[in-house]
C-alpha cells in the first residue's frame, strides 16, 4: 500500500494492475457537518463538457456505466466504482471533490483520506486535515488522469466558493431547480451554441442528414419538444429473418432517421446502439462521424442469429443507463435529469415473453420509454390510426405480444408504445417522426408527475 503526500503523482499501474478500482473518501470532524462527495469527468480542456459525467447524489452513474456511486461502506462516506476500460475517449480526467454544506469550512475537519481500493484492499491513500485549509468550503482531493496511461494525483486543493466555485472552474453553471428534496440542476454552459455548432458539423460531415434532422424537428415542434433533451438508443433485431432488410440497406436508412431524432434530442451527434437475437449486444455509438455504411459493417461483426430474445437486450439497456439496479426488479422510482428514449425494432415474436414483461414492468420505475416498432405484414387493422404508412388489415405476422406490451398491466407508469409497418421505406420521414412521438410526450408528463424526472 502506497501513502501519498500533496502533489505526489504516480502511474496507476504502479499501484494496481486492475482496470477496475474503487475510490473512497473519508472525512471526520468534531462538529456536525454535512459533506457531499462528487466525481467530475472532464475532457482534455479540464472542462465538464458533458454533464452526464458529473456523478453526485442526484446522478449516480455515467451513461456508459464506467463511473458509478456505490455509496457508503466501512468508514467511507462515499465510494465510486471506476471501470477504466469503459471510460469514453473524450473523458481524460476524473476529479474527486468534497464539499461542505452550511456555514462550516474545511479548516474545521479533523481529518480526511482518499483511498484507492482494488477488490476491497486499500492500495493507495492520501491523507489530509483541517490544518491544510482555512475558509474553503470545497476541495479537490485527488484525480485519476490519462497521460499516455492512467495516473493518480494527490491534489488537496481548496476552493472558497464550494460547489458553485467548482462548477465555474470546470466550465459548468449551477441553476436553481424546482423546489424538490435533494435536487440540483447542472446545465452545460453554452448548450445553445453547442447545438448550433452541431448543426454546422452535420452540414459539413453528414449533409444527407440535414433534411432528416429538420423533419424530426418539425414533429418535435408540434409536441412542444423543441428544446427537449434526452438520451436516444436504437435497438435492432439481428435474427435471421431480418436478412433482406439488412441486405437491402433499409436498416441503414432507418438507423439514420433515428440518428436524426437523436441529434435533436442531444447535442453530441450520436446515439447508443444495441443488437439482439439469440444474445444481446451493446455495440457503441452510432453518430455523424461514423454513420456511412455503419450498419453493414456492424452486421459483418455481429452476424445474424438464429432466435429472438427481447428480454436479454432490455436487461443490457437498463444496466447500461441505470447500472445501480443491475437490471433487476424495482419497486420504487428512480429519478434522473434526462430520460432515455429507446427505439426497439423487430420483425417477430420473442422466445422470452415472461422475461420481457418483467423487464418492462421493472423499467417502468426508471425514466426509460420503449418505442416498439414491428416490421412486416400485420394482422392488426391499422387504418383507424389515420396514418397511411401503417400496414392495412391482411394476413401476416401476429404482433399480438407487442400489442399487449403496449397495454401491459402492473407497471408504475405506461412506459411503452407500439406500431407496425409493412416496410419502413413506405412511410415518409414526417409520418415516421409523428409515429415516434405518439405517446412519448404524455409519458414525459407522467414521468415528471411520478418523480422519475426532475
Amino acid at each position: 500500500m502506497k501513502d501519498f503526500v500533496r502533489g505526489q503523482k504516480s502511474r496507476l499501474s504502479d499501484i494496481t494492475a486492475s482496470q477496475r478500482v474503487v475510490v473512497g473518501l473519508i472525512c471526520s470532524c468534531n462538529i456536525n457537518i454535512v459533506f457531499d462527495v462528487s466525481c467530475f469527468g472532464l475532457d482534455d480542456h479540464d472542462k465538464l463538457s458533458d454533464d452526464r459525467y458529473l456523478i453526485f447524489y442526484n446522478q449516480k452513474a455515467s451513461p456508459c456505466g464506467s463511473i458509478s456511486s456505490i455509496g457508503q461502506g466501512g468508514d467511507y462516506i462515499e465510494r465510486f466504482s471506476i471501470d477504466l476500460s469503459k471510460i469514453p475517449p473524450f473523458i481524460k480526467k476524473l476529479v474527486f471533490v468534497l464539499t461542505i454544506d452550511g456555514s462550516a469550512t474545511m479548516s474545521q475537519i479533523s481529518g480526511g483520506r482518499l483511498s484507492i481500493l482494488d477488490s476491497d484492499n486499500e492500495v493507495a491513500r492520501f491523507q489530509f486535515s483541517g490544518a491544510d485549509f482555512a475558509s474553503e468550503k470545497a476541495l479537490i482531493a485527488g484525480e485519476l488522469y490519462l497521460k499516455d496511461v492512467w495516473r493518480f494525483a494527490a491534489v488537496g486543493q481548496g476552493f472558497n466558493g464550494g460547489l458553485s466555485a467548482l462548477l465555474t472552474h470546470f466550465g459548468a453553471t449551477e441553476t436553481t431547480a424546482p423546489p424538490q428534496p435533494q435536487t440540483e440542476n447542472i446545465t452545460r454552459s453554452g448548450s445553445e451554441s453547442k447545438r448550433v455548432s452541431l448543426e454546422k458539423k452535420i452540414s459539413e460531415k453528414a449533409p444527407q442528414l440535414v433534411s432528416l434532422v429538420k423533419s424530426a424537428r418539425v414533429s418535435l415542434q408540434k409536441h412542444n419538444l423543441t428544446n427537449h433533451t434526452a438520451k436516444v438508443a436504437l435497438c435492432l433485431d439481428i435474427s435471421g429473418s431480418m436478412s433482406a432488410l439488412y441486405n437491402s440497406g433499409k436498416m441503414q436508412t432507418l438507423a439514420e432517421r433515428v440518428l436524426a431524432l437523436g441529434c435533436n434530442f442531444d447535442d453530441d451527434g450520436s446515439i447508443d446502439m444495441f443488437l439482439f437475437g439469440a444474445a444481446a449486444h451493446s455495440v457503441g455509438e452510432f453518430g455523424i462521424e461514423n454513420f456511412n455504411g455503419f450498419i453493414s459493417q456492424l452486421i459483418k461483426k455481429y452476424p445474424l442469429e438464429g432466435s429472438t430474445y427481447y428480454g436479454k437486450v432490455m436487461r443490457v439497456i437498463r444496466d447500461f443507463y441505470f447500472p445501480d439496479g443491475k437490471s433487476e426488479k424495482r419497486s420504487s422510482p428512480v429519478i434522473a435529469k434526462m430520460p432515455v428514449y429507446v427505439m426497439f425494432v423487430t420483425d417477430g415474436a420473442t422466445f422470452d415473453k415472461d422475461v420481457t414483461e418483467n423487464q418492462l414492468r421493472w423499467s417502468s420505475y426508471e425514466p426509460i420509454f420503449w418505442q416498439f416498432m414491428a416490421i412486416g405484414k400485420s394482422k392488426k387493422d391499422a387504418t383507424k390510426k389515420g396514418i397511411k404508412g401503417w400496414f392495412q388489415n391482411t394476413s401476416g405476422s401476429d404482433f399480438a405480444f407487442l400489442e399487449n406490451l403496449d397495454t401491459l398491466g402492473g407497471r408504475y407508469v405506461d412506459n411503452a408504445n407500439f406500431f407496425s409497418v409493412e416496410d419502413p421505406q413506405h412511410i415518409s420521414d414526417n409520418e415516421l417522426y409523428d409515429l415516434l412521438m405518439t405517446e412519448y410526450p404524455a409519458w414525459l408528463k407522467l414521468a415528471r408527475e411520478k418523480k422519475l424526472l426532475f
